[in-house]
């Protein structure tokens, strides 16, 4: 009698521990699946855009919102700025010492290495400029919108060739061009194709410091800037701007945070109009993501 006893009480608190872990276990899929929001925050050490260089050699703070409405879709809010509020003009051109935008963007997942993107792009002066209209739903030639519709090739997950691409068109906002005269204004459609692939090292190391470090070398072209919306490219021909290569370790705080740290070189191989910031630039940057 004793030992039936002994055996049942086994079983039940095994039966019991079992259950217990599996709830856990299902518990901790529903947190992950029920995951909507997804928090982000870099700080650089400059604000670099496609080999663009806005508001100089300044820090930089980035948050992203993002909100997954579904499996496939999601909209998010990005912004960016280095807290200076002045303007300055070396060599009689206009450089900004002070910038911030606020974009927001949609994604829609097509296939599992496909996604369509929209963004709108919002980039107020931070102090009032002649000719300029800061409006945030002008969309017109005096205005600071854009809307940049994008096709987002991503290989990195389940192929052997881990590249990624990227097929940028300016569909709408201020992104004209004009006759010689500097009249009859037409939409330029600015394009704008980038390749990259990303290399990961040392996955088998011990030491967890380079376990996993991740390069990313890229290239990326303007290939019709007539409306000059890339400031510091090339205006009459194919504009190879953004040759850059950029190294990500990421370390795992706990509790779903992560805190990625970068080092990224650009060097912007346009043949004119980079005077106001040059031609190559390393940036640093911490980011924190939930």
């Amino acid at each position: 009698m004793k030992f039936k006893l002994s055996v049942f009480y086994i079983l039940f608190v095994s039966t019991s521990i079992l259950s217990q872990e599996n709830q856990t276990q299902v518990d901790s899929l529903s947190v992950e699946k029920e995951k909507k929001l997804s928090l982000n925050i870099d700080i650089v050490s400059r604000y670099l855009w496609r080999g663009q260089c806005w508001g100089g050699d300044y820090i930089a703070v980035q948050p992203t919102i993002e909100y997954e409405i579904s499996p496939k879709l999601a909209f998010g809010f990005w912004a960016t700025t280095n807290f200076q509020s002045d303007y300055f003009y070396p060599d009689g051109e206009t450089a900004y010492k002070g910038y911030q935008e606020i974009d927001f963007y949609a994604t829609y997942q097509i296939n599992d290495f496909l996604q369509l993107q929209v963004w709108d792009y919002y980039w107020p002066s931070v102090e009032k400029v002649e000719g300029v209209d800061n409006g945030f739903l002008n969309y017109g030639k005096d205005g600071v919108k854009t809307v940049d519709a994008m096709l987002y090739f991503d290989f990195s997950e389940g192929y052997k060739y881990p590249f990624n691409a990227t097929i940028s068109m300016l569909v709408a906002g201020n992104d004209f061009r004009y006759d010689s005269n500097g009249e009859n204004a037409k939409q330029n459609y600015t394009t704008y194709l980038e390749l990259g692939y990303t290399f990961t090292l040392f996955e088998k190391s011990t030491y967890k410091a380079i376990q996993g470090i991740t390069l990313d070398p890229v290239i990326g072209a303007v290939l019709n800037n007539k409306a000059a919306y890339y400031s510091y490219a090339d205006y009459d021909k194919v504009s190879i701007c953004n040759l850059g290569i950029k190294a990500t370790k990421e370390i795992d705080l706990g509790k779903g945070i992560t805190m990625p740290l970068s080092l990224n070189y650009v060097h912007n191989g346009a043949t004119q109009n980079t005077e106001a910031f040059g031609k190559n630039f390393v940036i640093a940057g911490i980011s924190f993501s939930y």
